[in-house]
């Protein structure tokens, strides 16, 4: 009998999925009904009718009426780009995402190479809502604002109220979890909620408003600390009601300050200029502009060693941006970065990898080159970290202007520029790093490294770093 004689003739299968955010259960019904060979204008996908019923368990109901795949069903193909889009795009709110993923997913084994196709109409929509729940998730990163409570037993407990366009509760509790790892809080939202108590992550059911307690006596630090740090001269109403749109106002503190310092921001910025100072320093707006204040830049005594400054290059809008620790001798006197040995050596593992370097924004940690002399030759000499640290206001105005989606540093110098504390590249390397751009940080040894080592020692970190750099392929194709 054929796999459609077995599945029955003209039947029709509906999935029932125990939570709207259940990739897996998702994704094990799918491939069965592949293997069976159930197209799919015959299967439904039916989500819990009741928000409640978002951290309920158990099998679904429909799954003992689905046709079982063929003995001699051939495996079911999946990109790994599809798997990824289709992991966020499974936790947007649009009923027919399951539906969608199905309907790709039955075309690929026929079409391998459908999610190259970015014209395809059912592949650009699955990216769309891959897309949406990405940016939610950077909004909830973003805004979600804990006020403390102190709970019977005097201590203190911290609650956040937020409303999440889509299903991204479960899926952003990691985030959270190791950002405030060692703080009892919840995050209590309308599609349920997530509790941490410094050990243990629970799920609850949905919450209101109200379940969240109102402002504390933090929250006036907080409004301090946000009139202090808002900068008047970068300024573009637009830009902010697009990153910080009014419907998560009524949970920020801040929110409140926002229609004074708009309406005081041009004499605001004016005075700024007449100052003069580092900490007021207007954002270039381009990057030509940031090239020219870098080229002019006297903060710190490495720019007082007769070296010309040397600025990024890239596309200026790249996906990847590369970011190491400073110039070297070639590359002070080409004026571009990644030009000497190091940078050769960087191509040759990238091309291996399968990143473009001319699509990556490359730059550095510290501008300058340090060294110190030995008769003709100039040796490198390491930053210190506070100058990596006075170097990191124009790290931070260029990653502003490219916006990549993210960032590979190389070695824990440039680490250190990105997250403003030293790190292992050891402990850090192989997974990804949030920052609170929403990009993600990659971390790996300095290609200059390599060319210190030798024999076994050499091919072990070579191995490493190319398969960091695997990792990082695999996550642009992702994004």
């Amino acid at each position: 009998m054929t796999a459609m004689g077995k599945a029955g003739f003209g039947a029709h299968y509906a999935v029932h999925l125990p939570a709207p955010d259940d990739f897996e259960f998702w994704r094990a019904r799918a491939r069965a009904l592949v293997q069976a060979e159930v197209p799919p204008d015959r299967v439904s996908w039916v989500e819990p009718g009741a928000t409640g019923d978002l951290f309920a368990g158990g099998a679904a109901r429909g799954s003992a009426r689905l046709p079982q795949p063929l003995a001699d069903a051939p495996p079911v193909r999946a990109s790994q780009r599809f798997l990824a889009i289709a992991r966020s795009a499974a936790l947007n709110r649009d009923p027919a995402r399951f539906a969608l993923l199905y309907q790709v997913l039955w075309r690929l084994q026929r079409q391998p190479r459908l999610m190259e196709d970015s014209a395809d109409p059912e592949v650009r929509r699955l990216e769309q809502l891959a897309k949406a729940v990405r940016r939610d998730a950077h909004k909830m990163h973003a805004f979600v604002r804990f006020r403390e409570v102190e709970e019977a037993d005097g201590t203190a407990h911290f609650v956040a109220w937020f409303e999440p366009d889509h299903h991204i509760l479960r899926a952003e509790a990691g985030f959270f979890m190791r950002r405030f790892a060692n703080m009892r809080w919840s995050i209590l939202t309308p599609r349920g909620s997530i509790h941490w108590d410094g050990e243990t992550m629970r799920e609850g059911p949905p919450a209101r408003r109200e379940d969240a307690p109102g402002d504390d006596p933090v929250e006036a630090l907080w409004r301090s600390y946000y009139a202090s740090i808002f900068n008047p001269a970068r300024l573009k109403v637009g830009a902010m009601l697009s990153e910080m749109p009014r419907k998560y106002w009524k949970n920020l503190p801040e929110a409140a300050l926002i229609p004074g310092l708009v309406a005081t921001a041009q004499a605001r910025a004016a005075a700024m200029v007449a100052a003069g100072t580092r900490s007021e320093r207007p954002r270039p707006s381009s990057l030509a502009e940031l090239a020219q204040g870098i080229a002019a830049c006297r903060d710190c005594p490495i720019a007082a060693c007769g070296t010309r400054a040397v600025a990024g290059e890239g596309p200026p809008r790249a996906r990847l941006m590369i970011l190491g620790e400073q110039p070297g001798d070639q590359e002070d006197i080409a004026g571009r970065p990644f030009v000497g040995p190091a940078g050769q050596l960087l191509d040759q593992y990238l091309e291996a990898a399968g990143i473009a370097r001319g699509a990556a924004y490359v730059t550095n940690a510290v501008k300058h080159f340090k060294f110190v002399a030995r008769g003709r030759q100039r040796l490198h000499q390491s930053p210190t970290a506070k100058e990596i640290d006075t170097c990191r206001w124009w790290l931070e105005a260029e990653r502003a202007l490219v916006r990549p989606r993210i960032v590979l540093a190389l070695g824990a110098s440039a680490a250190r520029a990105l997250l403003g504390k030293t790190v292992s590249v050891t402990r850090a390397r192989g997974r990804a790093i949030a920052l609170e751009d929403g990009a993600e940080l990659w971390v790996t040894l300095h290609p200059s490294y390599l060319l210190r080592l030798e024999g076994e020692a050499r091919a072990r970190q070579a191995a490493l770093f190319a398969q960091d750099l695997a990792l990082v392929r695999a996550r642009l194709e992702a994004a």
